[in-house]
């Protein structure tokens, strides 16, 4: 699997997401500048999570419009998978690569801890590894993880399957009390009308390896390199 990382200036997660795909892979990804233009031959983009450009005007919308992501849209267009962490959620929903807008935290405070999610679908290659109803632990690091979008594509998600995330607790319902940010519906990921283009909020990079604490999401590393390799 050919995998690359954007790096904008304020990303701060590029070198974890970026070990955890070498755990998988054996090898480094590419790190790519957002100045940078253009994009070698790839099977995955990574855009990770971070304060790109530290969150000014809406968090991901200057990183939306750097140099670089004209060759993350054309290359998405062409079927390379995209994953978008936290900020990269935010910047890819400012590209208009997928619906919707990451909204301040309902509570108005910086959120930072493990948060429970229920697996929506484990049909797309980012989460093959897992199996649709299924409870992951995964950390959340974010104050603009509230998702939000028209009841209509709210529901154009829901009836397409491509919710691949939701907050829940720990028998899998998507209850209000755990919901960190207040996301419509408890939505804490959602797949393109391709599904090669995933945005999620939780940080799946974080629990990739037990001396982090945890491997849940490890699951995803594993099936994005057996599908794409």
């Amino acid at each position: 699997m050919k995998a690359a990382v954007i790096v904008f200036p304020g990303s701060n997660c590029d070198r974890d997401v970026a070990v955890a795909l070498k755990r998988v892979t054996g090898h480094a990804p590419r790190m790519i500048w957002h100045r940078d233009t253009a994009l070698p031959a790839l099977d995955l983009i990574v855009v990770p999570g971070g304060f790109s450009y530290g969150d000014y005007l809406r968090s991901g919308a200057m990183a939306a419009h750097s140099p670089i992501m004209a060759a993350v849209t054309a290359q998405a267009a062409k079927g390379v998978r995209v994953l978008g962490i936290c900020n990269g959620f935010q910047i890819l929903t400012e590209a208009g690569l997928l619906p919707g807008v990451l909204m301040r935290n309902q509570g108005l405070s910086f959120i930072c801890r493990d948060v429970l999610l229920k697996v929506e679908t484990s049909a797309s290659d980012f989460t093959a590894g897992y199996n649709a109803g299924q409870v992951v632990r995964i950390p959340v690091a974010h104050g603009d993880g509230n998702y939000f979008a028209e009841p209509a594509v709210l529901d154009r998600l829901e009836d397409e399957d491509r919710v691949a995330f939701r907050y829940c607790d720990e028998g899998g319902a998507p209850l209000e009390a755990a919901n960190p940010n207040g996301s419509r519906r408890n939505i804490a990921g959602i797949l393109n009308e391709t599904r090669t283009v995933l945005g999620m909020m939780p940080h799946p990079e974080r629990l990739a390896d037990p001396l982090l604490g945890g491997t849940d999401g490890a699951p995803m590393f594993r099936a994005l390199a057996a599908a794409l390799s």
